[in-house]
């Protein structure tokens, strides 16, 4: 596991995130090679879960990610990198629902039987 990584979700369980997933999106995609999905509770909880992960990775060495969406704290970007991070809130999470998005398609298979 890449130390970005493992630094990322660290940092979401430390802030109590929720439904934290991880996609292996290598070769998927030019963004990245994990995609990480985590909740907050409110808008509140998801900026702070924000600020936390920013300062996380800047102590760690990793720099400053490049951040969408923390002014509303509904859906906030963290691009570290190899590794996005999405936090949001639930209902939002649920209305875009891209964990669907990324899934292998093998995964979907196994689900319809």
């Amino acid at each position: 596991m890449a130390r970005a990584l493992e630094q990322v979700l660290a940092s979401l369980e430390d802030s109590k995130a929720e439904d934290i997933v991880t996609i292996n999106i290598a070769g998927k995609s030019a963004l990245g090679d994990y995609m990480v999905i985590a909740s907050g509770r409110s808008t509140r909880h998801v900026v702070a879960i924000c600020e936390h992960l920013i300062s996380d990775l800047k102590d760690e060495g990793f720099g400053s990610p490049r951040v969408e969406g923390l002014d509303t704290g509904d859906w906030v970007l963290i691009d570290a990198g190899d590794v996005i991070v999405h936090v949001f809130r639930p209902e939002i999470r649920e209305f875009y629902n891209i964990e669907k998005m990324w899934a292998a398609p093998e995964m979907e298979e196994g689900k319809l039987h």
